[in-house]
């Protein structure tokens, strides 16, 4: 199954919601039905008069009457049977009766101007005129998904834009909407950079239970089957969970992980998974970080003591920081890009559970208003979830067009 395929069927939550606001905004007020793909006007001939020879029925032999010897009587003489005119389709051929034997029935068809129209079924849209109170209730739908306001406003008006008064169907309202929406998260659909550095340091952050650590597991497993030689640095040393859930990953992909004893200082790890990863040549380390809130300053104090340390060793390291989302926390989400972004330079974006979520339209809120590179989304738990971000297939998923 392609991964559009997995992000439209699990965005069918946000899809449905757009689906069912565009068909009550479309049919209210003054839509009108439109009768479109009608059929032409089919001029049929008139009905073809063929003589068809009827079946004989067989009629009873009548007993010989006797004939006198001396004279025999001549032959009787044959005489064709009658034929009648019946009205029958042009198709209709049926051959003498008197030369075949009992022809099967034959199947049943449709009539010619039956099967002309059955062609060209009539489909009837509705469409409603563009107008300020449409608009309205366009941007109430988009915020509803949690675009935010000012995206909304400006999706919507670059929508309106040169359409005023037009009528406009709910599809066309789809794919006027997918394309804003595609053209607004194009410039931000980057993949992580990769540079000749090694090690290069990529520090994962986010708040608890956004997915952190499972991603860190499926982009190791990505970039080993890549070619790249990985290290994983389960710099969450107060959660064990999260320290065997990345030695599961590790395991599976070939890649080791550098654990340290539970409630030790992450930022004493860090430091050593860079030496570890330096020796051995890798090409990645991939650093974990406990989960924090953004409004918690203490948490927030030992994330820039990791960054601080892990400078010592290498004055522009991380090379990346990626800030891992979680879709279900909705416009929370501009908050923490905010706050991280300030704390621990974040250099792009992964944003998980979009599959849990009827409010996709946060990543479009999150593109708009910081402009920050969005490397990947997921949808699962399984390993190919995981993918790089596509403008246009995200786009169509969200408001549920077809690819």
């Amino acid at each position: 199954m392609s991964f559009f395929k997995k992000l439209k069927d699990k965005l069918t939550r946000s899809s449905s919601k757009i689906d069912e606001g565009l068909e009550a905004i479309v049919s209210e007020g003054t839509a009108e039905p439109e009768v479109i793909d009608a059929p032409a006007q089919i001029e049929v001939e008139e009905p073809v008069v063929v003589d068809v020879i009827p079946e004989p029925e067989p009629e009873p032999e009548p007993e010989p009457e006797p004939e006198p010897e001396p004279e025999p009587e001549p032959e009787p003489e044959v005489v064709a049977p009658v034929r009648e005119a019946v009205v029958a389709p042009m198709t209709t051929l049926v051959p003498s009766a008197l030369d075949m034997p009992e022809p099967e029935a034959p199947a049943k068809k449709p009539s010619i101007l039956g099967r002309l129209v059955g062609r060209n079924e009539e489909k009837v849209v509705v469409r409603r005129a563009l107008d300020d109170a449409m608009l309205e209730q366009l941007e109430e739908l988009l915020i509803s998904t949690d675009m935010g306001v000012e995206t909304a406003l400006r999706v919507t008006a670059n929508m309106a834009e040169g359409r005023m008064g037009k009528k406009l169907s709910t599809k066309e309202i789809k794919e006027l909407m997918a394309g804003e929406v595609a053209r607004i998260m194009e410039p931000v659909a980057r993949p992580m950079p990769l540079y000749a550095k090694k090690p290069q340091v990529v520090l994962v952050v986010g708040v608890n239970g956004s997915g952190k650590t499972t991603t860190i597991g499926k982009l190791a497993s990505q970039f080993k089957a890549a070619g790249k030689s990985v290290v994983i640095a389960a710099g969450d040393t107060f959660r064990a969970a999260a320290v065997e859930q990345l030695q599961v990953w590790g395991e599976r992909a070939g890649v080791p992980v550098l654990t340290a004893p539970e409630g030790s200082d992450p930022a004493s790890l860090a430091f050593d998974a860079m030496q570890k990863a330096h020796d051995d040549g890798a090409d990645l380390l991939m650093i974990d970080t406990a989960g924090r809130l953004q409004n918690r300053a203490d948490l927030m104090e030992e994330l820039q003591k990791i960054v601080r340390v892990i400078r010592k060793k290498d004055p522009d390291a991380p090379h990346n920081t990626l800030l891992v989302l979680d879709a279900t926390t909705g416009q929370n989400a501009l908050q923490q890009v905010k706050v991280f972004q300030e704390l621990a330079d974040v250099s792009g974006l992964v944003m998980t559970k979009l599959d849990g979520t009827a409010k996709g339209g946060v990543l479009v809120a999150l593109a708009d208003k910081f402009g920050l590179p969005i490397h990947a989304i997921g949808v699962g738990e399984q390993i190919d979830d995981l993918a790089p971000f596509d403008p246009e297939d995200f786009a169509n998923a969200l408001v549920g067009l077809d690819k």
